[in-house]
């Protein structure tokens, strides 16, 4: 089968939840998750669940937990991905994930590299996986961070991963 046909064969509607990870932001400032949710309704996808955690790693784990508890299609989360010592999002990440997606954080550093910030692009640390029949992006958490996975990777290939998901 095609890339074309896998493509076609995709959910009529999706489920959606949205973390953005940060110590500063809140609802009025959060420019990086209001443009995932915006991105994602663009679709006509649900958002089920949005909350804006601290970095802190229990924080992280209960949040991620919640939403899927809410058997969620997709979980989106931004922020946390760097490299300073707050930066933990990925560690819990990776701790939650039962089947790891590298290419989506290859083809992103890949992307920003060519296409936003050159060689800083080795700072992040973006990840996706499936936790459960849960697709998981974790992004850093610059809106043009945000713009580039959405537009250029997640957008075009979730309705797919979640059909090969629910085979």
């Amino acid at each position: 089968m095609s890339v074309d046909e896998h493509k076609s064969h995709k959910p009529d509607q999706l489920s959606c939840g949205v973390i953005t990870v940060s110590d500063t932001r809140d609802v009025d400032t959060d420019k990086s998750g209001r443009l995932i949710i915006n991105q994602l309704k663009g679709q006509d996808y649900n958002i089920e669940s949005y909350v804006i955690v601290k970095d802190e790693e229990v924080e992280i784990e209960l949040s991620i937990n919640e939403i899927l508890s809410q058997s969620v299609d997709a979980l989106l989360i931004n922020g946390g991905t760097g490299i300073a010592e707050r930066d933990v999002t990925i560690e819990v990440v990776n701790k939650l994930i039962n089947k790891e997606l590298p290419g989506f954080g290859e083809i992103f550093r890949m992307l920003s590299y060519t296409e936003d910030i050159g060689s800083a692009a080795i700072l992040s640390r973006a990840t996706a996986g499936i936790i459960g029949k849960t697709a998981v992006f974790s992004m850093p958490g610059s809106s043009g961070a945000v713009k580039l996975a959405m537009e250029k990777l997640i957008i075009p290939e979730l309705p797919h991963i979640i059909h090969e998901l629910n085979k």
